[in-house]
């Protein structure tokens, strides 16, 4: 019996799947995947007689039922999810679903829009004494988020932090930033849709980022990035200090000479 391979597709660029992704892709009998997040361009690793179904239309229901159909006549299948599904990928309902009907399953992880976004602005979210962590969520819509884990709760750790499916609410964003203890200067950028052909980047603070932001016209599909690790102030790491001993390097005394 075959199984279902889940599949991170990465940030956006079709070249970002990973290895071991791409070669279950290739080989799949068919493909189920996330129509409104996907690039379409990595359909063009599968083969021509591969089935595809776009996820965007069908409900839980339908996507297991898709997938059971396949299993039952031994084809593979891979279910192509945005990202890393293990962010916001809706993962477990399926995951438990397939569990109910003992069909087995792989988990192929996928590199995040949040790390594809860092990589694009050339930046680091943990820079030693400015930032050591990273808070990843989101605003409270229509999926709400525990009270504990509101903007405002979180913004008094002042850590770096990229905020998901949010960019629709971004003044919502800063008034509970700032309110949680985020100053109005911290830095903050938006990513519209990183790694992609028609990336859009905007940089600010918390004072100008909802107006640069609503002038790119930028209202979806976008990343909310806040923290001093935008900014200016930065240390180096001991790793490579000269002067710093670790298992593979005796550290360098600075010596100075007698000239006497």
């Amino acid at each position: 019996m075959s199984l279902i391979s889940f599949v991170g597709a990465g940030p956006g660029d079709p070249d970002l799947i990973t290895l071991k992704g791409y070669r279950r892709l290739a080989a799949a009998d068919v493909v189920i995947y996330a129509g409104s997040l996907v690039n379409p361009k990595l359909l063009d690793y599968c083969k021509p007689e591969a089935q595809k179904f776009d996820s965007a239309s069908m409900t839980l229901a339908a996507i297991i039922d898709k997938m059971a159909e396949a299993v039952e006549k031994n084809e593979s299948v891979v279910r192509l999810q945005t990202g890393d599904f293990s962010i916001y990928g809706s993962i477990r309902e399926q995951v438990e679903e397939l569990k109910k009907r003992a069909i087995d399953y792989e988990c192929i992880p996928g590199v995040s829009s949040f790390l594809g976004a860092a990589s694009q602005m050339g930046v680091e979210y943990t820079i030693p004494e400015i930032a050591q962590s990273v808070i990843i969520t989101r605003i409270s819509g229509r999926t709400k988020v525990p009270e504990d884990e509101s903007l405002t709760s979180l913004a008094k750790h002042h850590t770096s932090m990229v905020i998901f499916l949010s960019v629709q609410s971004i003044r919502r964003v800063v008034r509970q930033l700032i309110a949680g203890g985020y100053t109005a200067e911290t830095p903050a950028a938006v990513i519209y849709k990183a790694t992609w052909p028609d990336e859009k980047m905007v940089k600010g603070t918390l004072a100008n980022i909802a107006d640069k932001v609503g002038k790119a016209g930028i209202s979806r599909t976008a990343l909310i990035m806040v923290g001093e690790f935008l900014g200016d102030n930065y240390t180096y790491s001991k790793l490579y200090d000269p002067t710093f001993t670790h298992t593979y390097r005796k550290g360098i005394k600075n010596v100075t000479a007698n000239k006497d």
